[in-house]
Parts: structure tokens; sequence; C-alpha cells
């Protein structure tokens, strides 16, 4: 089972989370029988959601990502909650999509640019904390990176990797979120800017097999930093008849018919 950590520099100048989300990733990828590129752009929005439910305060907290941006991927949505559960769906699964000339997955092209981020927050009150903001890169990583600066004014860094094996199954899958707080000085910025310009690629880290705690003294290593808590994570698919309603109800009446349309 994979797990998460979370934690913050000495000087509470910004607050960090990191997360193996392997297991997580190759149960959704099991479970829809996803693609490869599919695989990668439901497992990055899974990682980001485990990480984005890891901010709020209580157990009984509920996040909801959407995307579309008109890709052949379709609409990709994820729940999670404060304590590492998370689920998933992708509209389109079996989708088919060249690889960068690199050789990568091509999550960007797989996901469109032509559509939003919604992000719904369901903590308690009457109704739930909705946001959304315009995708830029479709590649998720930088899109959320997007949504928190200009709907949340948090300035936050996020990397997210999924590596899929030759045999479509997941090789290893993780990410890493670190977000500023308020008021800080903007050397102090400029120092997280430039310790995260010389990270590698988030995919190795975590294919090298290294401990959570590990990569966080790698990728912050210009700093000393403290983790304060360590969770199990798990793809935890919860399919009574009342849960999918709520998520249902969360996406909303126009998102659905047009999900319901596109499927025929």
């Amino acid at each position: 089972m994979g797990y998460m950590i979370r934690g913050i520099d000495e000087k509470i100048s910004f607050r960090f989370m990191i997360v193996n989300s392997t297991d997580v990733v190759e149960k959704a990828r099991e479970f829809h029988d996803t693609t490869p590129t599919a695989t990668a752009a439901l497992g990055r929005l899974l990682t980001a959601g485990l990480m984005m439910g890891y901010t709020m305060k209580n157990e009984k907290d509920k996040l909801t990502l959407r995307i579309n941006g008109g890709g052949p991927a379709g609409t990709l949505l994820v729940t999670s909650d404060s304590i590492g559960n998370v689920k998933g769906y992708i509209q389109n699964p079996r989708f088919f999509v060249e690889d960068k000339s690199n050789g990568k997955l091509n999550v960007g092209k797989a996901v469109g640019t032509k559509g939003t981020l919604k992000v719904i927050k369901d903590i308690g009150m009457k109704e739930p904390y909705v946001g959304q903001s315009q995708l830029v890169t479709g590649e998720i990583g930088e899109d959320i990176a997007s949504y928190y600066f200009n709907s949340e004014q948090q300035p936050t860094v996020i990397g997210l990797g999924v590596l899929v094996d030759k045999d479509t199954s997941v090789k290893s899958a993780g990410g890493f979120m670190i977000q500023t707080m308020p008021d800080l000085k903007e050397e102090e910025i400029e120092k997280i800017e430039k310790q995260i310009s010389k990270l590698k690629n988030v995919s190795q880290y975590f294919k090298e097999g290294k401990s959570l705690e590990n990569i966080a003294q790698e990728i912050l290593s210009d700093f000393k930093i403290e983790i304060t808590e360590k969770i199990p994570v798990q793809y935890k698919c919860d399919c009574s008849k009342e849960k999918t309603e709520e998520v249902l109800i969360s996406v909303g009446k126009e998102d659905l018919e047009k999900i319901i349309r596109e499927d025929g």
C-alpha cells in the first residue's frame, strides 16, 4: 500500500506533501482497463486528488476534481478525502493518441486545453465550495497550479508522475506539492523556485524506490524540514447508491447530461 507524508520547513514559510500512488494508480488501471496514456492522465489526477484532499481538515470533508479539455480522454473525475482515500473515473478509458516526439505519453493532447478544471469542496456546509479555472496545458500538474494561483491566490508548485511499464502496468507513480505561506518574502519564494528548477523528472524519484522521507530531503535539500504526518493511501471505490449520488450531484446536471450524450 502506498503512503503520503506532509511537513513544513523550520521557518514555517511553506508546507509540502509527497505521495507514492503506485498501488492506487495500478488499481485504477485494472478497474477501468485503461490504455497507457489514459492511465497516465487518470493517475496524475488521482495523485493530485490525494494531496489536495490531504489539505482539508475533517475526515468527512470531500474533494472532487473534474477536468474536460475537449481531448479524446473526455471527462475525468476524481473524489478524495482528508485521510488518504481516493477514487476516479475516465470517460474514455480506451482512447489512443500518439506519443510525444521524445517518446513520452502525451497527456496534454489526451486531455486537451479547451475547457476547465473544476474543484468542488464539500466541507459540511449547506452548499459545497466550487471553484474553477481554464486549463493551461492539459498536463494536469500545471493546470492545478494555475487553479490554486488564480482561484485561491495560493502559490503552489506541483509535480506529478506516472510511469507505465511495457506490459501496460504501472511501474511507479507519485507526486509532490509545495505551497507557500501568506506574506512570504520575495527572496524566500525565489529560493524555493531555484530549488524546484533543479529537480529531475518526477517519475524518476519513485522509479528509484526511494522512501518519501528521502525524496523530501532531496527535493528540499536547501531547507531544514520537518515531516509532521504520515498516512496510508488507497483506491477506495465505495459504490453504494448514496455515495454515487453525492458525487453525481456535485458534478452538476449540465456536466452529467454532456457525459450521457457523448457516451450515447
